[in-house]
């Protein structure tokens, strides 16, 4: 049987070469990106996580779902628009996260669709300081279980 010291500069050797894996490629884990189906969008200190356009159709009514957070130490209002037309301000306290949708405790941010479900619709969100952002949201239909009771506050 071999002497366990003989092994230690071999056990060594494998340990440094296993973990210079690490040092020459990215940890992916470690990386930010949109784990569900919406998008992610900075307006400033002010974060739009998972952000979803749910309509029926093209031309119809639409709600923006997802939420803002704050990660600054001042409150923020945001102004969000689906279409041009109907502009919404949203009040986003100091450290805090506001959901966005068509349901009670939701901040509303409604319009008119114009884009297909399937495809992508620019969205446009604002704050006195970041000045305006525009992002390619998706647009999804009621098809997805999860995203049904969407439609109905239309």
């Amino acid at each position: 049987m071999k002497h366990p010291a003989r092994l230690l500069p071999l056990a060594a050797a494998l340990a440094l070469t296993v973990a210079g894996c690490s040092t020459i490629n990215p940890i992916t884990t470690q990386m930010a990106y949109d784990a569900s189906d919406g998008v992610s969008v900075e307006i400033g200190e002010v974060t739009g996580l998972n952000l979803l356009v749910i309509t029926e159709a093209e031309g119809s009514a639409a709600v923006l779902t997802g939420s803002l957070r704050n990660a600054g130490d001042e409150d923020v209002t945001v102004s969000a628009s689906i279409d041009g037309a109907e502009i919404a301000s949203i009040d986003v306290p100091a450290g805090a996260t506001v959901r966005l949708g068509g349901d009670e405790g939701e901040a509303a941010v409604t319009g008119t669709s114009t884009a297909a479900p399937g495809l992508l619709q620019d969205v446009s969100f604002q704050t006195e300081t970041a000045g305006q952002v525009t992002e390619q949201v998706p647009v999804l239909d009621g098809t997805l279980p999860e995203y049904a009771p969407e439609l109905d506050s239309l």
